[in-house]
């Protein structure tokens, strides 16, 4: 898998690029995993509601093809988009989220953060009150607020199109994370949403991006 830098760039670019390689690749095109920023920008999924858009102010939406609902992309957050052949990869969408979500966990686990899943619910979370403890979650804390006690680190909406992938993850480094206040992040009122500087960890984009790209590249191979 070739993995490019592409620095702060347009989201809309950025997603045209993406649509515009899967659509021309070959069953030889190597995978690409795509590292990146974007300025200030709500992305909304195919299952998106305009409800759960509160307050956009100044920060523009956009509609896109991704699966999921609204979720906010800004400067100090790592985008990964990788773009991969799951025919030639020889595993099945269900297990591609699966190893997207583990890159997130093993990357926190190099920081020395547990990351979290929740039931029907893709991204990875952490523990508020203790985000470096180590037990497993035993199920929702509340049955009306499986998100209690936790925060959202990590957000996922992935395209498949001609057995092919695009869009990808998101990985909260040190970000202004106010406009999640404007939403209801993934399309879940009240949830919080942190970043590892707001949870103890002083890491640089880099750094963590170099991190992220390893656990990709060597999670998503065949």
């Amino acid at each position: 898998m070739l993995v490019k830098h592409l620095g702060q760039v347009s989201y809309l670019d950025t997603y045209q690029a993406m649509q515009d390689f899967t659509a021309q690749r070959t069953p030889e095109t190597q995978d690409e995993l795509w590292l990146c920023e974007h300025p200030p920008v709500f992305t909304q999924g195919l299952a998106g509601l305009a409800g759960h858009v509160l307050s956009a102010g100044d920060i523009p939406v956009i509609a896109t093809n991704r699966g999921g609902q609204v979720t906010y992309h800004g400067p100090g957050q790592i985008m990964a988009y990788p773009l991969l052949n799951l025919q030639r990869a020889g595993y099945f969408v269900k297990e591609y989220v699966y190893r997207l979500e583990e890159s997130v966990i093993r990357s926190l686990a190099h920081f020395g953060v547990t990351g979290h899943r929740v039931a029907n619910a893709p991204g990875i979370y952490v523990r508020l009150a203790d985000p470096f403890a180590h037990t497993a979650l035993t199920g929702p804390a509340s049955p009306n607020d499986p998100f209690k006690g936790l925060g959202k680190i990590s957000a996922l909406g992935i395209k498949v199109s001609r057995q092919s992938t695009y869009h990808g993850l998101a990985l909260n480094v040190k970000m202004d994370l106010e406009p999640y206040q404007r939403i209801n992040p993934c399309g879940y009122a009240g949830l919080q949403t942190v970043d590892l500087f707001t949870i103890g960890v002083n890491t640089s984009w880099d750094e963590a991006a170099q991190v992220l790209a390893h656990h990709l590249t060597s999670l998503l191979a065949p």
